[in-house]
């Protein structure tokens, strides 16, 4: 009996085994069904990776790295990053900072003492959480001018420089470029290096991210992706912008193989200590820590991030509690891999995704389509106005065209036009006190307001 006991255990393990086998390659099927869906539709182009703990869900390509050349995507194609690289500014801030050469929280001026007497409040922290009040220097009048010419740091400070900031540091939260330019020129003033050298010996090296740096349109870099738009059939090549430009704030490359090694090594405590890494990963406002975006409490923390250059946007996120990396860069402009990308993180952790042409509709009754009508505010400046038309609810909002709605449940709904879903939530005495619209691979919440507000 203690034989077959050990046989039957075996075999017992052996099933489990077995079936977890089968769920890995039920998930990673129905990734690649979600990735592929959005490039079939001239969405997405690009890589896609997924890993949980050591297990690698996905890692495929998606369309062409080179469509004159015909050269597919894959895991070793180089994409330019965009705002991914703000957290690579941010680490290397920090990786100073323990090094003693610098103070986070020390004003701006301490090391760079030729910036304008109106930034004195400015600290380094203020530029890594995008509440410095600094102005974009990406929706100035002259950016279209700007972007096409080789820069320095040093000019986009100086365009800056005169203008008066957008609010008291510390007071508001302001999405900046500006401020990763400027941390870009601090790095440099404390290293004694240039941003790329430092970044490259300081980050990429300890990692072994071989396939990563600064894009440098000059250097002749294998497996470098071609940046495209949608414009008719076959795309068109983006514009141009001279990668000089923007510096910390969006001019690294890399590929969804070294990306992979970051999220591990960093996350995994090879680049900073346990002090620098929760400075890093603190929200400060809106969510935001250091060139990161983080949502969820405790263990259920996301970290993650977006990133969009002419031609190229990304997105990437980690989940430290269960391993699950999920890395998407595309060379086609638009919300594509941020949208596969949160896909791809639902389904890695266990969730579930429908897609488009997936949804099927269902007939609410008039008096259920009664509990959805009224305002619903998105922010300050942008809401929706759900009203029923003709027996259908039909969703408007600020500064756009009626959108007709499909129910796909009780609460439930989809806009097959922009693959985008509203869920309206209830309150304990279940009357319907707002909803979540889903589209683009972002979770945005609005509450319903008082009839006459």
């Amino acid at each position: 009996m203690g034989a077959l006991r050990l046989v039957l255990a075996a075999l017992a393990g052996m099933a489990v085994a077995a079936g977890a086998s089968s769920a890995i390659a039920r998930d990673a099927e129905r990734m690649d069904q979600v990735a592929r869906a959005s490039a079939q539709r001239e969405e997405f182009s690009g890589a896609a990776l997924v890993a949980r703990g050591d297990q690698m869900l996905l890692d495929r390509g998606y369309g062409l790295a080179n469509r004159e050349w015909d050269q597919a995507n894959d895991g070793d194609t180089r994409f330019r990053l965009g705002s991914l690289t703000k957290q690579f500014t941010a680490v290397a801030i920090l990786v100073l900072a323990e090094r003693g050469a610098l103070d986070v929280d020390a004003p701006v001026r301490t090391y760079l003492p030729d910036a304008p007497p109106a930034w004195d409040g400015i600290t380094l922290h203020h530029l890594l959480t995008h509440t410095s009040g600094l102005a974009d220097f990406t929706r100035l009048d002259d950016y279209d001018d700007l972007k096409v010419r080789p820069s320095r740091p040093s000019d986009v400070i100086a365009r800056l420089r005169d203008r008066p900031l957008e609010f008291a540091p510390g007071r508001n939260w302001a999405y900046s470029n500006s401020g990763y330019v400027v941390l870009t020129a601090v790095i440099e003033a404390v290293s004694g290096e240039p941003y790329a050298q430092f970044v490259r010996d300081a980050l990429f090296q300890p990692l072994g991210m071989t396939e990563s740096g600064y894009d440098d349109p000059a250097e002749i870099l294998p497996r470098r992706a071609a940046g495209y738009v949608r414009s008719g059939e076959g795309g068109a090549n983006a514009g141009y912008v001279d990668m000089s430009l923007p510096q910390g704030a969006g001019g690294l490359y890399s590929t969804t193989h070294d990306l992979l090694k970051w999220e591990r090594g960093l996350f995994g405590g090879r680049l900073l200590n346990a002090r620098s890494m929760a400075r890093l990963t603190t929200p400060d406002r809106n969510g935001y820590a250091l060139g990161l975006q983080v949502s969820g409490q405790g263990d259920d923390r996301v970290f993650s991030h977006s990133g969009a250059i002419d031609g190229f946007n990304s997105y990437m996120a980690y989940v430290p509690s269960d391993g699950v990396a999920v890395i998407v860069l595309g060379n086609l402009s638009g919300p594509g891999p941020e949208k596969v990308g949160g896909d791809l993180l639902t389904l890695a952790r266990g969730g579930v995704v429908t897609l488009a042409d997936e949804r099927r509709a269902v007939v609410l009754s008039g008096e259920m389509l009664d509990d959805y009508p009224g305002v619903y505010a998105l922010s300050p400046a942008f809401a929706l106005t759900l009203s029923v038309v003709d027996g259908a609810l039909v969703a408007q909002a600020t500064g756009q065209q009626p959108l007709a709605l499909s129910a796909e449940a009780p609460d439930a709904f989809f806009a097959p036009s922009i693959d985008a879903q509203i869920v309206f939530t209830r309150d304990d005495a279940g009357a319907v006190d707002g909803l979540v619209l889903r589209q683009g691979g972002r979770e945005m919440t609005a509450r319903r307001q008082p009839q006459g507000s």
